[in-house]
């Protein structure tokens, strides 16, 4: 492949080009300078058959090699010119193949700031989030393994203990078994929920909502679970940020998702302060709890699919690193816009949603 373009450029850039050339000389100098040539012979009295015909045989055989040196010197530069272009494309070409085999370190040289340098940078940055990616998906089969052994090993457990006879058959027995069920169902519900939110542009169901009503239901949904850790929740709720445009079951996913996490990561005492206010972009709601805080370094990663910056941690708290993926997945298909901060105090996340339906464009 690399041969044959660089040449089919060569050759089809070189030979037709120099054949023009030399093709319009050879007729200018036998029609215009030989005429004068001639012309000038007869002016001094000079018999210009002979002398017409040396001067055409000495300047077709100048011309020819003139233009055999320009031949060479042209290809010589054209391949070398070609080369450094095309350079960006068989390193691309070459890496390819790596990146079949599963090797996603490798990068194109970005040398032009061309059609091909363009090409080079986007080709990085898809290698890059396919380096990315790879790593995501290895963690999530580590994770997955995790999540589903632990349960299914205590399952296993005690369902050996009970068959041999070693622990009784009691209600402390079944709360175990059922609490190790439960684990695994939310671990797929899930898996679900992700699946669900992959595919949620193409099923929204928008309407004129009560945000405000959306934010308290789920906050008394966890009204138990925040109060037995003793985080305090303040409303700081601007007016004209009442109502968005919005799925309703897809809006109350991700604010469910978002309070979750938010009362899995608070300290103990802790506050979360939940606000809105209203931006260019739509209504903008946020999420501040206060804890421990993301790592700098992490913080761009915290909506990727089953990342988590602190698996150990993650693990006790019964996430599985999804939760965030989904509502960036539905706040994203609602054409919404979404991000985080943190410092060691508060870890704040935030999303955008537009406050009314678009309006038509007038016929």
């Amino acid at each position: 492949m690399k041969r044959k373009l660089l040449w089919k450029l060569l050759l089809g850039n070189i030979i037709p080009v120099i054949a023009v050339i030399v093709l319009l000389v050879w007729l200018f100098v036998d029609r215009l300078a030989a005429d004068y040539f001639a012309s000038l012979m007869k002016q001094y009295h000079i018999d210009p058959i002979d002398s017409h015909r040396m001067f055409l045989t000495a300047i077709h055989r100048y011309l020819i090699s003139a233009s055999l040196v320009a031949l060479a010197l042209a290809f010589i530069l054209n391949y070398l010119m070609t080369r450094k272009l095309l350079r960006p494309l068989f390193q691309m070409t070459a890496i390819t193949r790596q990146i079949a085999n599963g090797n996603y370190t490798e990068r194109a040289d970005v040398v032009t700031c061309d059609e091909v340098g363009e090409l080079a940078q986007s080709f990085n940055q898809m290698a890059e989030s396919l380096e990315k990616l790879e790593k995501l998906r290895r963690n999530m089969v580590a994770d997955m393994a995790h999540e589903l052994r632990t349960p299914l090993t205590n399952l296993r457990g005690c369902l050996e203990a009970l068959a041999d006879g070693v622990v009784p058959v009691s209600r402390e027995t079944f709360a175990t078994l059922e609490k190790e069920t439960l684990r695994l169902v939310r671990l797929v519900e899930d898996l679900q929920q992700l699946a669900r939110a992959d595919a949620a542009k193409a099923f929204l169901h928008r309407e004129t909502l009560s945000l405000h009503e959306q934010l308290h239901q789920i906050v008394e949904l966890y009204r138990f679970n925040l109060q037995e850790k003793g985080v305090q929740v303040t409303w700081q709720l601007e007016p004209g940020t009442e109502t968005v445009y919005a799925d309703r079951d897809k809006l109350l996913q991700a604010i469910r998702n978002l309070v979750d996490n938010a009362w899995k990561y608070s300290r103990p005492q802790g506050t979360l302060v939940i606000s809105t206010r209203l931006t260019a972009e739509g209504v903008k709601t946020e999420l501040a709890n206060q804890g421990e805080g993301i790592d700098q370094a992490n913080l761009p990663f915290i909506f990727e699919r089953f990342f988590r910056a602190e698996r150990s941690r993650s693990r006790q708290v019964g996430g599985a690193g999804i939760g965030l993926a989904i509502v960036k997945e539905l706040i994203e298909a609602h054409g919404g816009q979404l991000g985080a901060e943190s410092d060691q105090e508060w870890t704040r996340v935030w999303f955008t949603l537009p406050s009314r339906a678009p309006s038509l464009p007038k016929l």
